[in-house]
């Protein structure tokens, strides 16, 4: 993997450097920011409810910052992001009312986990990525973003038992305090690596023709399939993905500093699963290799709220994570192929709005079902989800695997 790093040109390198000193920060408080509510007195309701109304915010984010970025450029839209994850770790820092607490987490993005991505503006950052790469390399440099990203996680969930190792100087809340450092330490560094970054315009579309004409039809069939299919993904994340650490306090008991090693582990061998479904694509294919690890990480998931202690569900937890997320830069590749390169804003944003609309649901749900007593309930619902999304993927974009030349890729009509 290093030797892969070294070798990529320094542009992609330094984005490669700002997902990883984001991703720290990002990983503490995925562990430990629904607990710190908590401790401040909050519902799990109303916990929910704070990361619904976070994740639509996204969506709305999302929705225009891809094609904007498609038109104006990438770099202003990723530094703006930085500097308001400054802002909000800031705020944070120094005060815990409610109604600021409420801003901030609304700008910062705290504890919904986007794995070292700059959250809404990530379909801006895949698109910059995609820049100096040509179509075979970006299943592998994807993946190696994610791998980075994941890692960072790691450290950061690790630290987030920083509360608990506190608590003989510190009481209560205020021990959760020093974790928005992290945040902003790394969007500081941060802005740094963008500012020195190029930011090389989209490539300019064809003259309008007949043949141009039917390749952007032909290209929004394909967006509204992805659409599609990927709205599925999106509600099993959101069900299951943000009140994980929750679910494993109220299930189990368990702490900020138990349940940060044990998401650390899962991060650490997500980034080892990042680099294996990279080499899995060259062999099987970028489809393939996402149908096989997504569908063992379903009944991974089956198994996983029946187990009866908290050792036997972090294994299954590791397991599943790894398996569920390692696809995600293979994916990323497949939906920047969809398109020519004027558009890669457009399908970057419309992936990640189908799967943050309905992701955005999730979280309040979930919450009501830990409140009502279900803690199971999300795991199964998402389960169902997370298979359709399995069989549709496949149906729909086998015939557009990334993982071969362009020349060897057919493109039938959508099969949704």
């Amino acid at each position: 993997m290093l030797d892969t790093l070294t070798r990529l040109p320094r542009d992609t390198q330094l984005l490669l450097g700002a997902r990883a000193a984001r991703s720290i920060g990002q990983g503490a408080l995925i562990v430990a920011f629904a607990l710190y509510l908590a401790a401040l007195g909050w519902s799990a309701v109303a916990i929910g409810g704070l990361f619904t109304a976070g994740l639509l915010l996204d969506a709305l984010l999302v929705m225009v910052s891809g094609p904007a970025s498609d038109r104006f450029g990438r770099k202003r839209f990723l530094i703006v992001f930085e500097c308001a994850q400054t802002a909000a770790a800031l705020t944070a820092l120094v005060t815990a009312h409610p109604a600021a607490l409420v801003v901030a987490t609304l700008a910062g993005g705290f504890g919904r986990g986007v794995n070292g991505s700059s959250g809404p503006f990530a379909p801006v950052e895949l698109a910059w990525l995609s820049q100096a790469l040509t179509r075979e390399q970006r299943g592998r440099v994807y993946s190696l973003n994610m791998a980075i990203g994941f890692s960072g996680m790691g450290i950061g969930a690790f630290l987030a038992g920083l509360p608990s190792w506190l608590s003989c100087m510190i009481n209560g809340p205020l021990a959760y305090r020093p974790l928005f450092a992290m945040t902003l330490a790394g969007s500081l560094v941060c802005i740094g690596l963008l500012a020195a970054a190029t930011d090389r315009a989209p490539p300019a579309p064809a003259p309008a023709s007949v043949g141009a004409d039917a390749d952007q039809r032909q290209e929004n069939r394909l967006l509204l399939t992805l659409f599609a299919v990927n709205s599925l993904n999106g509600v099993g994340i959101g069900l299951v993905g943000p009140l994980m650490a929750y679910w494993f306090s109220a299930r189990f008991g368990q702490g900020p500093d138990d349940i940060g090693v044990v998401m650390a582990l899962g991060y650490f061998v997500t980034a080892g699963a990042s680099v294996a479904a990279a080499r899995l694509v060259d062999r099987v294919g970028t489809v393939a290799a996402v149908v096989w690890m997504r569908l063992a990480s379903v009944v991974i998931l089956l198994a996983l709220p029946l187990m009866p202690s908290f050792a036997l569900a972090a294994m299954l937890h590791i397991a599943r994570s790894a398996l569920n997320r390692g696809t995600a830069g293979a994916r990323q590749a497949l939906t920047v192929s969809l398109v020519r390169g004027h558009r890669r804003g457009v399908a970057a944003s419309t992936s990640s709005l189908a799967i943050q609309l309905p992701r955005a649901a999730g979280p309040v749900i979930a919450g009501v079902f830990f409140g009502a007593g279900y803690l199971a309930a999300p795991f199964y619902v998402a389960a169902g989800f997370f298979a359709s999304y399995v069989f549709f993927f496949r149906l729909a974009f086998r015939a557009y695997d990334p993982s071969r030349s362009a020349a060897d890729t057919t493109h039938p009509k959508s099969s949704i």
